[in-house]
């Protein structure tokens, strides 16, 4: 008797693409509206994690978990409160001279550039100035982007104390999120979603280590080397540059042209200095701070990491790069346990002699992650 069932195959197969095709679309098209919902997510659980840590680590001493948890967020409140009391007054002061003296080193750099290139005066000077004085006759060209800039600033405030009050209830009660997230799993693979969940978790922390410790340093080195040199405003451009680590790769990169175009503006052989000074601290950042302290964390290729940066830019945009470490761990992790993971196990299987079964619940035991020879920077 002929199998009835069989033509249907190529059917459910084309079913299946059509289904999958269209999901894409979908979830391409709900991506696009929902990447600020997305980011807001990931950094209130990223904030959430070592107020949730520290809560923990105080109810051993019997302090009630939303006591030791709004310690926790004050605490950290006041630490870079305090940081800024300290840096925010001189640097205000660097900046306010830095922007007196940036026409004055934008002429000797036209100078420099004439008398390289032997072209005739340049009316870039002028042309600032008319475009100033435009504004000047016409107040309201000020008034516009004076009031959008605010409205940003009030709403990035915004939204920034929604996210500290959001990861400050996760942080005292994050149970029932873990245990709602599980559910979304049938019982045996529960067990499955937790060591995902968990390892997230590690991933976030070490990032967060990392960035601490690579700001700290990089502030310290680029501001002692500056001052050295004698490059006026050191103070600035270390901050500056401190706060740019967070973008791996770019960030560095980003950070020092401003210092060291304004040295060209003083003299060649100053600029030629701050450049090594930020070379040298680039190599000690990426050969020795972020290897040993967040790469045996995440276990991320730099090269993934520079291209990963890219795609999260071009996905998330400028907000996502302060976040695109903890977004690549996501996704590699996320790919290793349902993917990886799933083809190396159906290999083992395949291998096992015929008639031997794994007993009820178990797990292949995977292989140990290899170590490459460098450690891997992230």
């Amino acid at each position: 008797m002929p199998d009835l069932a069989a033509p249907r195959a190529p059917k459910n197969v084309a079913i299946r693409a059509v289904l999958l095709a269209a999901a894409l679309i979908v979830a391409g098209l709900l991506f696009k509206q929902l990447v600020a919902l997305l980011l807001a997510v990931l950094i209130t659980v990223i904030i959430a994690i070592p107020i949730s840590g520290i809560a923990t680590r105080l109810e051993r001493f019997k302090v009630p978990r939303w006591l030791g948890a709004l310690a926790a967020l004050l605490a950290g409140l006041a630490a870079v409160g305090g940081l800024l009391v300290l840096v925010i007054p001189p640097f205000v002061e660097q900046t306010r001279e830095f922007v007196e003296d940036v026409p004055g080193a934008v002429k000797d750099l036209q100078d420099r550039f004439r008398e390289a290139t032997g072209a005739g005066p340049s009316r870039a000077g002028t042309d600032v100035q008319d475009y100033l004085q435009s504004f000047v006759d016409q107040p309201a060209k000020l008034i516009r982007p004076i009031t959008s800039i605010g409205l940003g600033i009030a709403g990035a405030l915004a939204s920034l104390v929604l996210v500290l009050v959001t990861a400050y209830y996760v942080a005292v009660n994050p149970q029932p999120l873990v245990d709602g997230a599980l559910r979304l799993f049938p019982p045996p693979r529960r067990a499955w979603a937790s060591r995902i969940l968990e390892r997230l978790r590690q991933a976030y922390i070490g990032w967060l280590r990392g960035v601490a410790v690579d700001m700290v340093v990089t502030f310290v080195l680029l501001y002692a080397g500056l001052t050295v040199i004698g490059l006026d405003f050191a103070l600035v451009f270390a901050v500056f540059s401190a706060f740019l680590v967070v973008i791996p790769y770019f960030g560095a990169f980003i950070a020092g042209i401003p210092p060291i175009l304004f040295a060209l503006a003083d003299s060649p052989s100053k600029a030629l200095l701050a450049l090594v000074v930020y070379v040298a601290t680039q190599q000690i950042e990426g050969n020795v701070i972020i290897p040993i302290v967040m790469s045996r964390q995440l276990k991320l290729h730099p090269a993934v990491i520079a291209i990963g940066v890219v795609v999260v830019g071009k996905l998330f945009g400028f907000v996502g790069l302060f976040v695109a470490v903890p977004i690549l761990s996501t996704i590699l992790i996320l790919s290793e346990e349902m993917w990886v993971r799933s083809i190396e196990q159906a290999d083992e299987e395949r291998r096992m002699p015929e008639g031997l079964e794994l007993p009820a619940g178990a797990e292949i035991e995977q292989p140990p992650e290899p170590r490459s020879a460098a450690p891997a920077r992230s």
